[in-house]
């Protein structure tokens, strides 16, 4: 089973030293991962690095060993399902396409995302972090 994790996941582990980290950290598997959030990532990385409260290098390091906990999607493998993705996201969150075109990509996934709002998608798994203990 495919569990995609949204950034807002990947941005708490960082954060903080938390279940959700530690979780990552111990799942036998990967998780999937879409490249394009590389760049929201980079527009966020001064400011999780500071909420972190690690120096630069640890922080650096963390974010290292978080990614090697995931497979990173291609672009090119999201593309042909982001018009699906958008229709079925965009009275919830039009941010969060990209994940639904992950889900849609990998039939059968799981989404791990803490937005209240994605549990409003029927045809896509969403499961917060709670949810998702039973899986890791």
């Amino acid at each position: 089973m495919n569990i995609i994790i949204d950034s807002n996941v990947l941005f708490s582990a960082l954060i903080r030293d938390s279940t959700t980290r530690r979780m990552i950290f111990e799942y036998k598997g990967l998780f999937l991962f879409p490249m394009f959030i590389f760049e929201e990532l980079e527009n966020h990385k001064a400011e999780l690095s500071q909420k972190s409260g690690l120096t630069e290098a640890d922080f650096e390091r963390l974010l290292e060993l978080l990614l090697e906990k995931v497979s990173i999607v291609p672009n090119e493998v999201l593309y042909p399902c982001r018009k699906e993705a958008f229709e079925i996201v965009k009275e919830i969150d039009p941010d969060d396409v990209i994940f639904i075109a992950c889900a849609l990509a990998y039939p059968g996934s799981i989404l791990w995302s803490d937005d209240k709002r994605l549990k409003r998608v029927k045809r896509i798994n969403v499961l917060n972090t709670k949810e998702i203990m039973e899986f890791v």
